[in-house]
């Protein structure tokens, strides 16, 4: 099986979010393509094969299968318009999550993603606890998402995964503030999927994008996640859909023996 690792949302080795792309030309058994995921250890590997018409895909992290990754869908379409076919300018994606398109312009890909919009809800008893800050407002979406006070608040956060953990009917935990160095940043925690911190994720800024596009008043904005890699999103408010932009870097190719 073709494998490779692409650092997604940035422009530099070693940073972004490390996304595992495996090639298949047919589907393996659902407990291989864990056990890949498991061994690959990163927080996403994406499998992809191709129809007729279209490309199927699904992303599993080291522990589960998950309905939508956005650093493993951009990763994908990176690898298949850079090393499988590239005439490719735009790709079809069926997921979980319905049809993704991911179209290329130069060297900036940009994903049409379902909008994820979160609605107020009652702030869960452990949160301020288990994230060490004050939360200013709590949304919820598939994740619970935390506004605190700053960026420079948001960078210096060290949560209690302990705590978050049992903070279980989220899936993740998005925590947000009003940007200083971006329109908005965020970091996102994940421990019950076995990733304390995702150190760039699409899939949230389905429901951030949305968010913030209400409080500041626009519809295309900067993002920057500011986990210890970090990452820049270009993000775009389209109502029922937000496209999310950024670039990618190749860091290895390889193969996979399945047996």
């Amino acid at each position: 099986m073709k494998y490779f690792v692409v650092d997604v949302f940035t422009e530099q080795h070693y940073c972004g979010n490390p996304a595992g792309v495996c090639i298949l030309e047919q589907w393996p058994e659902d407990e291989v393509m864990q056990k890949i995921a498991f061994e690959n250890n990163l927080a996403e590997t994406a499998f992809v094969t191709k129809t007729e018409e279209h490309y199927e895909l699904r992303w599993f992290t080291p522990e589960v299968e998950i309905d939508l990754c956005g650093h493993g869908t951009l990763g994908t379409a990176y690898v298949l318009m850079n090393y499988v076919d590239t005439s490719l300018t735009e790709a079809e994606f069926h997921t979980k999550s319905g049809i993704l398109l991911v179209s290329r312009k130069g060297d900036l890909f940009t994903m049409d993603f379902p909008t994820r919009r979160p609605a107020p809800c009652m702030m869960p008893e452990l949160l301020e606890q288990a994230l060490g800050v004050k939360v200013l407002e709590s949304h919820c979406a598939r994740d619970l998402m935390a506004v605190i006070e700053n960026e420079a608040t948001l960078v210096q956060l060290k949560p209690d995964f302990a705590l978050l953990k049992q903070i279980d009917q989220y899936f993740g935990f998005i925590v947000t503030a009003k940007g200083e160095s971006a329109d908005f940043v965020s970091r996102f925690f994940v421990p019950n999927a076995g990733i304390n911190e995702d150190p760039v994720t699409g899939s949230s800024h389905t429901t951030l994008i949305p968010y913030w596009s209400n409080r500041l008043n626009k519809k295309i904005m900067t993002a920057r996640q500011l986990s210890a890699r970090g990452g820049e999103l270009l993000c775009e408010d389209k109502g029922d859909r937000v496209f999310i932009s950024g670039k990618a870097v190749t860091h290895l190719i390889g193969e996979i023996y399945l047996k």
